[in-house]
């Protein structure tokens, strides 16, 4: 009888240390909740109060290997959450490192945000050596503690391993990403994206917003979606598309041409092409060109645009001048590499010419000295030689065959070096083979425009013929829709998609 009032007893006191315990642990969820809610500017719906909590919850989890994945489509109030729990993770002195695939998304991110934003490329990434090749950048150490890596886009992260020349790490952004945060004590993960934007090129899904695939890596995946879009209000017809083009996505209705409702909304409009000089001259002189931009379906039609907004609304005369702005065309790690700075410009970074010194041909191909600054990567100013030749180019960047001979002409200038390593040595290091790859950027593809957000956005979707509706094509559609904050221009829109 003794022993079992003993062991009752003691049962009685594991029970009660549980329940408080339990109790605590509510006590605190609870706070962190209106903490989190206290900072949301608006009355939360119930998915987003469920949002809420699942947050709190992930936060107070005793164990490390735990990811929030959330999803979530345009004007749902993703943005407004995320911006809640990081002005809350602020207020309570906890760590939190906010990231994004792209210097023009690290901007975005941090303007509504609140909070320094970096690419991903940049916080997790070390250069090892300077050698112009695969391998140049290391995966960083995670020196961090107890920090909460929130990264945006998430869409927009590759984890193709095949892709050629990459110079980071495994050549497998996700596998990396996720390798750097848990190798940090304490540390854990937030993925933030919309599962019916583009993924990454040459992929068919967006790997990191796939509960599957990050359960691949051992982790415990909390997952939460938003579907209810809040942001509308009736008047945006931005929004309004945007989400019926999303429920086409879901519904794999992507098989004829979708409407575009125009009427009643003051946002979108139909632009015939004879109106667009004055539209676009409107924006540049109203909001400025880093506000408005040109949103086409390949490089070909980008080039057209380019040239002719350069001739006809900037009167630029010259093949490059002081005031024009250019994007990058292919990762470049010389000239950062050159100047001490431990950036790399990024495929598809946007930078506006402050001086062109000279312009020269050499090696069969057209250089020019010019004066940079890259307006996304914090003002970064770079004396550099770019590339001419691929400003005119329909292809993404120099061809192959092209860089090949670009290849073969540098190494020749050092032919009389006895042995093998150590021309390529001096090819590594030549700035004419090094030339930054650079594209007009005032209208480009919607790839290079993902990640970025303008309060302009003119959209040529260009002839579509039935092989091209497939929901690739709708993706592309949405993602280009909500790359505007303002206005959305659809120029010389087909009228049978217009209601």
């Amino acid at each position: 009888m003794l022993y079992s009032h003993r062991k009752n007893k003691r049962n009685k006191l594991n029970i009660d240390s549980f329940l408080l315990l339990f109790l605590c642990q509510k006590m605190i969820n609870n706070y962190l909740t209106t903490q989190i809610k206290g900072n949301f500017p608006y009355l939360p719906t119930s998915e987003q109060e469920n949002v809420l909590n699942l947050l709190a919850g992930f936060l107070l989890r005793p164990s490390g290997d735990t990811v929030f994945l959330l999803k979530g489509y345009a004007g749902t109030g993703k943005t407004s959450l995320v911006s809640a729990l990081v002005r809350t993770l602020d207020g309570l002195q906890q760590k939190c490192v906010l990231l994004a695939p792209t210097g023009r998304a690290a901007k975005v991110f941090s303007g509504y945000a609140g909070h320094p934003a970096y690419t991903i490329h940049k916080k997790i990434y070390r250069q090892r050596s300077f050698s112009g090749d695969m391998g140049s950048f290391a995966l960083n150490d995670n020196l961090t503690t107890h920090t909460l890596y929130i990264v945006d886009e998430a869409s927009m992260i590759a984890n193709e391993g095949s892709l050629s020349g990459t110079a980071f790490g495994t050549g497998r952004l996700l596998d990396d990403l996720v390798h750097f945060v848990y190798s940090g004590q304490g540390c854990r993960l937030l993925l933030l994206g919309d599962t019916a934007q583009l993924p990454p090129v040459g992929e068919e899904l967006s790997p990191a917003l796939f509960a599957e695939a990050l359960r691949g890596y051992g982790l415990d995946v909390v997952e939460a979606e938003l579907t209810q879009v809040v942001r509308q209000g009736g008047e945006s017809g931005i929004l309004w598309n945007a989400t019926r083009l999303r429920r086409l996505i879901a519904d794999d209705e992507c098989w004829s041409l979708p409407k575009v409702r125009v009427t009643g909304f003051a946002d979108i409009r139909v632009l015939p092409g004879d109106e667009l000089v004055d539209a676009l001259e409107h924006c540049y002189s109203a909001d400025g060109m880093d506000e408005t931009i040109v949103i086409c379906r390949s490089n070909k039609r980008a080039n057209i645009y380019n040239n002719g907004i350069r001739a006809q609304l900037l009167w630029r005369e010259e093949e490059l001048e002081s005031g024009d702005l250019l994007m990058v065309a292919k990762n470049n790690y010389y000239w950062t590499e050159r100047e001490k700075q431990s950036d790399f410009l990024a495929n598809g970074e946007t930078a506006v010419v402050r001086r062109v010194r000279r312009t020269r041909e050499l090696y069969g191909f057209r250089f020019a000295d010019v004066a940079l600054v890259f307006p996304d990567c914090n003002d970064l100013e770079l004396e550099a030689t770019v590339l001419l030749d691929t400003l005119h180019s329909d292809s993404p960047s120099l061809a192959r065959a092209e860089q090949e001979r670009l290849f073969n002409a540098v190494l020749e200038d050092y032919a009389d070096l006895p042995r093998k390593a150590e021309r390529m040595k001096k090819l590594k290091a030549d700035p004419y083979y090094n030339a930054i790859q650079v594209k007009y950027a005032y209208a480009v593809t919607c790839h290079k425009a993902q990640g970025g957000q303008w309060k302009n956005v003119f959209l040529d979707q260009g002839y579509l013929s039935e092989e091209y509706l497939t929901p690739d094509y709708f993706r592309w559609l949405y993602t280009a829709f909500t790359r505007a904050t303002g206005t959305l221009y659809l120029v010389n829109y087909p009228p049978e998609q217009v209601e």
